[in-house]
């Protein structure tokens, strides 16, 4: 049997960060993974570490660089170079890589002797001169980018100028569902005999939750019994800058509309365990996010997988995800139609259940 080890390059946990949690899933998917009887891979991590910051990382993290020190590229490609990789698997976003845009990360790629693959986890649609030759220079350089959403690959081409073959679509993983029943956990985590909307990830003021705490008392003078779960810390990068600030304001919210009986904060880093049984306890998973350009979302990606029925803002992701019955949308900023979504819903459990039998079938 051939053998094949893969060195991975991104943000890993205990980093809080979707693209942490995203390169540790990968990585435990490729490790002994086979390609029926023929291959068998194995892999190993070089961490991005954020400005400040160091990280307990597991042992399969093996080479760590500070983001904004540019000589740690250099070492970390003469790093892989004398590894026993035979590929690289890139995961990319400007924010995480040091320099104007990230582009710190050329200094490696450029120097790299090993196959390169590249995921994009942003894509932009109107990108600064530098973005742009940032990701057509990550590009030449690739086999082969991976993005996971249809309108990547047409921003790719049509902005980018890549060549369609360039490109892989494949969509955000998501674990194993097949394990979790129904409403088990209902009684667990306190919501048996209550109707429920959830929340979960990194919390910062782009993802509007004060949108749905807006809502929330039209929703609750029809379903008096609705709690709203809020699951995760704050951003790291947010902590660092304001403090919490944003959750104090959400806090301040729930006074004002004298929510303290339908709100629940959980200021916790969820194991993957946990964030099942929620998704699979909770009545509706709501994404009320405020920019629509966002390409790729990892927490709408689980909701869907785990069968959870999905309200949210028509953000790219969410309008390709949520197509052909698999959710519904509301308008950004607009807490009304949310509470109309959300009543017409909890009113009427057969939509919603025919909704959560049709979004895992992506």
């Amino acid at each position: 049997m051939k053998k094949i080890k893969i060195a991975l390059i991104g943000n890993y946990v205990p980093r809080h960060c979707g693209i942490a949690t995203f390169t540790r899933d990968l990585t435990e998917s490729v490790i002994g993974s086979k390609a029926g009887n023929e291959i068998e891979s194995s892999a190993f991590v070089v961490a991005m570490n954020d400005p400040g910051q160091t990280y307990e990382y597991p042992d399969i993290v093996v080479h760590t660089l500070r983001q904004n020190h540019q000589a740690d590229y250099l070492e970390a490609v003469k790093f892989i170079n004398f590894s026993d990789a035979d590929a690289v698997v890139l995961q990319h976003e400007f924010g995480i890589f040091g320099g104007e845009d990230g582009v710190y990360i050329l200094s490696l790629i450029r120097r790299l002797k090993k196959p390169l693959f590249v995921t994009f986890h942003t894509v932009i649609k109107k990108p600064s001169y530098n973005q742009k030759e940032i990701i057509r220079e990550l590009g030449k350089k690739a086999q082969k980018v991976i993005v996971m959403s249809n309108l990547a690959i047409n921003f790719l081409t049509r902005i980018y100028g890549f060549e369609k073959d360039k490109i892989a679509l494949i969509e955000h993983g998501v674990p194993d569902f097949s394990y979790i029943k129904g409403d088990m956990f209902r009684k667990k985590l306190n919501l048996e005999g209550k109707k429920s909307l959830m929340t979960f990830g990194l919390l910062s003021r782009d993802k509007g939750l004060d949108t749905v705490i807006h809502a929330l008392p039209q929703i609750i003078a029809k379903h008096p019994n609705l709690v709203y779960v809020i699951l995760g810390k704050t951003h790291p990068a947010v902590v660092r800058s304001s403090g919490e600030e944003y959750r104090n304001y959400l806090k301040l919210l729930v006074e004002k509309y004298h929510l303290r009986d339908h709100v629940y904060f959980y200021d916790r880093y969820l194991t993957n365990e946990e964030l099942f049984q929620y998704l699979n306890a909770v009545d509706i998973y709501v994404t009320p996010y405020l920019n629509k350009a966002q390409i790729t979302s990892g927490t709408l990606s689980y909701a869907i997988g785990a069968g959870t029925a999905v309200v949210s803002t028509p953000y790219w992701h969410a309008e390709e995800l949520l197509a052909e019955g698999r959710g519904k949308l509301f308008p950004f900023r607009d807490p009304d139609a949310l509470a109309r979504v959300v009543n017409r819903l909890l009113d009427n459990p057969e939509e919603l259940k025919e909704i959560r039998r049709q979004a895992p079938e992506l």
